[in-house]
């Protein structure tokens, strides 16, 4: 059997690993654009930040490769598949043939609709090349700009806080992580990281960028300029599959993906950031592009490429994030986006203790929450979520830091 991954991020390597655990002699070839080994995706900004060095990414040890007997074809980026010859091309001229294919391509940064992005000193946070680019330009970075509030502009501002450079965030929406949490969530984020020297600007963006080799200014929606001598893009992702024939394959925002992660084409399946399958709190398809979710989807890929009979039962969005001496955990649906008429909220805020806590229901099934501080109860409240289990007491006793969660058992 030969089997071709394209993608080399967790999605990929625990298809890998779950492949191996079935087919020891079968063919597995491994296509990444990237050139380093496997490694932890989210710690990027750990690494902009100057918490971690390099070496604490990879997520599998140098044997990697050669333990599994795959064949790595690093630095080479799919840009076809033909379903019908069984094949992938690759930019730099390669094809690789398949019986079994997974597409775990992740996901590409959504791009700028601006001028002088050719500039020096203009980056997009989404490897580690990326980030050890902007790095070495930090000996010359005063005032960084961030676009987006979202969680890759989130980590690269809290990053550049933390090397004492002056930030400043420009967002269309009224507060950072909009996606994830609500009005007043997003407010009390703000707040913690404009106490630490962050600017926000919200309902504005950049139309350009001017300079001489490296951007010294951006020129901004309402006519006005702002000195910055960096700029970091972070205005989201969107899954990589532009080279998926869609007249073979069914897409929307993602690759449609079935309980097997199977695509709708015999033999492909997909995982990870470019992978679409039902969203367990919202009860419809959804792309979650997290780290847990891209690795439990390439496991259940890896098995049923390998000829078992494993189901995936859907995903949840969930986050956690430390900020100075903040913490924020969210999951399901909380964003007034995200949120209609069927559902309830019950909320507490403690000012004093610098705590809020909001709950989403659909009749007796929760199905989102955003907590802020004392977040040591999140993990049993995502549980109850991915469970769908009822709560049959007062929605309001789960508001309280100190409630026992044996009482969610008691009959």
């Amino acid at each position: 059997m030969n089997y071709v991954i394209i993608g080399n991020g967790v999605a990929g390597v625990t298809a890998a690993e779950a492949i191996r655990q079935i087919d020891a002699r079968g063919q597995i070839t491994m296509i990444s654009d990237e050139t380093h080994p496997p490694y932890c995706r989210p710690m990027i900004s750990n690494l902009l930040e100057g918490a971690v060095d390099v070496s604490r990414l990879p997520i599998r040890g140098p044997d990697f490769y050669d333990r599994l007997s795959i064949t790595p074809a690093l630095g080479s980026r799919v840009t076809a598949l033909d379903i019908t010859a069984h094949t992938v091309a690759t930019k730099d001229g390669g094809t690789h043939a398949y019986d079994q294919l997974l597409i775990a391509a992740g996901a590409d940064p959504r791009p700028l609709d601006a001028q002088g992005l050719d500039l020096g000193g203009i980056f997009f946070m989404r490897n580690i090349a990326q980030v050890q680019e902007m790095i070495t330009a930090l000996a010359d970075t005063r005032h960084a700009l961030v676009l987006g509030g979202g969680l890759v502009g989130f980590k690269a501002a809290y990053s550049l806080l933390k090397r004492n450079i002056a930030v400043t965030m420009l967002i269309r929406s009224g507060y950072p992580l909009s996606m994830q949490v609500d009005e007043t969530a997003g407010e009390m984020i703000q707040q913690v990281l404009c106490d630490h020297g962050l600017t926000v600007r919200t309902g504005i963006s950049v139309t350009a960028f001017e300079g001489g080799g490296r951007v010294q200014t951006a020129h901004l929606s309402d006519g006005s300029q702002i000195p910055c001598d960096m700029a970091i893009i972070g205005k989201g992702v969107f899954p990589a599959h532009g080279f998926v024939p869609t007249d073979r394959i069914d897409t929307d925002a993602g690759i449609l993906v079935d309980d097997h992660m199977a695509t709708s084409a015999p033999g492909i399946y997909a995982a990870g950031d470019v992978a679409e399958h039902i969203d367990i709190a919202r009860q419809k398809r959804w792309v979650n592009a997290i780290w847990p979710e891209a690795a439990a989807q390439g496991r259940v890929a890896g098995f049923n490429m390998a000829g078992q009979n494993l189901a995936y039962r859907g995903s949840l969005s969930r986050n956690v994030i430390r900020m100075f001496d903040t913490d924020v955990m969210t999951a399901g649906r909380v964003s007034p986006r995200d949120t209609d008429e069927t559902c309830r909220f019950f909320s507490a805020a403690d000012h004093r203790r610098q705590t809020y806590r909001k709950l989403v229901f659909e009749d007796q099934i929760l199905v989102g929450f955003v907590m802020i501080n004392q977040i040591e109860q999140g993990g049993v409240l995502a549980s109850l979520i991915q469970s769908r289990t009822p709560v049959k007491i007062s929605a309001h006793h789960l508001l309280d830091p100190g409630f026992n969660v044996s009482r969610l058992f008691d009959r």
